[in-house]
């Protein structure tokens, strides 16, 4: 069973504390009537379904690392069509909310343009223009009201934008330093690996020497001198096989 020190659930704790926060923000997109708070909560709802995707990419290139040889993580298949399984449902969250709001986003610029052509329509007729300055003149102190509440707004959506890139900048420097740790820990492993293989080598030498010294023992014994030759050299082998292994 994978340890929650795994890098793989530190990386994803961040993804779905994120997600969880997309889906707040998409709700609250969705209850709002406010212009421009709509528009704000667009904007901040489309810039984290671009973080998060960015992320999932990421910890999909780690699984496909990790599937090419997954005991040497302390993992197995079974393991590893999980973590694509959680990813993939973590992508089409993200993507859901991304197309709803970017489908009404196109809507509103679709109707801010009709907007815009009745307006034009309404200007080529000059009694209907010469109507309606009166109440130009009226509307003048709220547009001067709806600027510096737009003003604030936009304030607000910075704000965020530089909480939300905070956030994304803790993400990276925490995936840089899992990278950094599997890559101490293949040093480590190829450290031993080595070690192993000069033992290895040392124990074929010795073995090699032993096998030529029986050899020529053998030649110069008699028959019960080889039997208890072969018996005493029998006997070092197994020390010295118990002296390799257990050392």
């Amino acid at each position: 069973m994978p340890s929650a020190q795994d890098p793989f659930y530190v990386v994803k704790e961040d993804i779905q504390d994120s997600i969880d926060r997309l889906q707040s923000n998409f709700h609250q997109w969705e209850n709002t009537s406010d212009t421009g708070e709509h528009l704000n909560l667009s904007k901040e709802v489309l810039a984290t379904c671009g973080s998060i995707e960015w992320q999932v990419d990421e910890l999909d290139k780690a699984i496909s690392v990790a599937s090419r040889d997954p005991s040497w993580y302390g993992i197995d298949e079974k393991e590893i069509e999980n973590r694509r399984r959680w990813t993939s449902n973590a992508r089409t969250q993200v993507r859901t909310v991304k197309k709803t709001v970017e489908a009404r986003k196109g809507s509103n610029t679709t109707t801010h343009a009709n907007m815009n052509g009745m307006h034009r329509e309404l200007m080529r007729h000059p009694d209907s223009h010469q109507s309606t300055s009166k109440s130009n003149q009226y509307a003048a102190g709220d547009n001067d009201d709806f600027i510096e509440s737009e003003s604030d707004r936009q304030m607000l959506l910075i704000k965020r934008q530089d909480e939300e890139l905070d956030e994304l900048s803790l993400s990276v420097q925490r995936i840089g330093g899992v990278g950094l740790t599997i890559h101490e820990e293949l040093l480590g492993q190829e450290k031993i690996l080595d070690e192993l293989g000069n033992e290895m080598d040392s124990t074929s030498h010795r073995l090699d020497f032993v096998q030529k010294r029986v050899a020529m023992v053998m030649k110069k014994a008699s028959v019960k001198g080889q039997m208890m030759m072969l018996c005493a050299l029998l006997a070092l082998f197994i020390f010295l096989f118990i002296l390799v292994f257990f050392t």
